[in-house]
This record gives C-alpha cells, structure tokens and sequence, in this order.
C-alpha cells in the first residue's frame, strides 16, 4: 500500500508501477455490499495506495455467492482493507487483515472501530512471516492481492497463501499479471474457476481441483 518494490513492502499493496496508484487528495472505499452496504470508509492520501477497484470487488463477491455467513477469511495484504470489510459486511465469522504499513494498520483500526467490526482481527505485521506461521486450511477465503510487479514476492505469497485455504475454500489473487496454475509450481493442484481483467489489473478465483 505504501511502498514501493525497492523497500519491500511485503505486508502491503504498493509498487511505483502498479496502475491502481492514486495520489493527490483523499479519498474512501465504498462498501458495494452486507450489512455496511454503501458505507464510505476514509483511505489514507498515501504514495502508492490502491483500493480494489469497485467493479472488481463487485464481480468478485458475485463469484463468492454475495453472502460470506461463518466463513474465515484472510486478506493478507490489507492496505486500504476493501476486500475485508466487504467480507465481514458479508457475513464472515472471522476476517483476518494484515498489513506492514503502521499508518495503514491504523487507519485500518479506526475503520474497524467506525463499524464496530468484531468479527475482524487486525495484524499489524509482515504477510509473508505471518503466512509461514499460520496453520494449513485455517481459511476458507483467502484473498491475495501484493504489490504489483515483483515476480518473486507473488510467487512466494502464492507458495505461502495456497496452502491455508481450507478444502472447498476459495483463493482470490490479484496482479498484474495473468496468473495460470500450469505455469506456477505454487498452484499445482489448482484450477481457475473464474478470471478478469480490469485496465492492467489481473483477478482470478481459484479453487482446488476436484472441488465444487
């Protein structure tokens, strides 16, 4: 969210060629959908922030059914938080947001505090030490959306991230880059139930194969 690939902000969205960067005044991210539907929510005014864009996080919860009720999710790249909150305005039991950024986190907490989100765990850490950490199949939406054009960190949150989705869950990954399982040994046994493309912005929902 806030740095770029030369400071390896692994724990937030940022790269000084994503084409979602924003500068100049501030602005808010709209919950699309849930028990928030149409809350604004204030995003900092921070070099490199890029919310998910309001078309694709519609589609995307399209995809999901609208309805998240008692699924555990993880955003583990939280910068401005949009694909959390939509899931706990959804419905999901527990959403688990990282993010390396101290301003991001903090703002992210003052959110969490403006909807009185219980059901939301706020991690102020790095994603890809915390992934390494976590248990296998502890989430049954994983939502994976680092910093654009490094080619390593993708592939290493994608090694890390898979394995914590839960069998029949699902994995969103966002790049700018097309993301194809063939190509990448981190998603062997992985299929690609769904994919866009908005701008330069790659979206794929993946699930294991085998799976309905």
């Amino acid at each position: 969210m806030t740095r770029s690939s030369s400071s390896r902000g692994q724990g937030s969205r940022s790269h000084q060629s994503d084409p979602r960067t924003r500068g100049g005044g501030a602005h808010t991210v709209r919950i699309i959908g849930g028990d928030w539907k149409r809350t604004p929510l204030p995003v900092l005014d921070l070099d490199g922030l890029r919310p998910t864009p309001d078309r694709v996080r519609e589609t995307l919860f399209n995809w999901l059914g609208q309805r998240l009720d008692g699924l555990r999710c993880l955003d583990l790249f939280a910068g401005s938080g949009g694909l959390g909150f939509e899931a706990a305005s959804r419905g999901a039991a527990r959403v688990v947001m990282v993010e390396r950024s101290a301003r991001a986190a903090a703002q992210l907490r003052a959110n969490q505090a403006r909807l009185g989100a219980r059901t939301i765990e706020i991690a102020e850490a790095d994603a890809l030490r915390l992934a390494a950490n976590l248990a296998p199949g502890s989430f049954d939406v994983v939502f994976l959306d680092p910093p654009f054009g490094d080619t390593a960190l993708l592939e290493r949150s994608l090694e890390l991230a898979a394995p914590l989705v839960a069998p029949g869950g699902w994995f969103y990954v966002e790049s700018g880059e097309p993301v194809d399982p063939a190509a990448r040994p981190a998603l062997a046994g992985w299929r690609v139930a769904r994919e866009g493309k908005a701008g330069a912005v790659h979206y794929h929902l993946l699930q294991r194969e085998n799976e309905e």
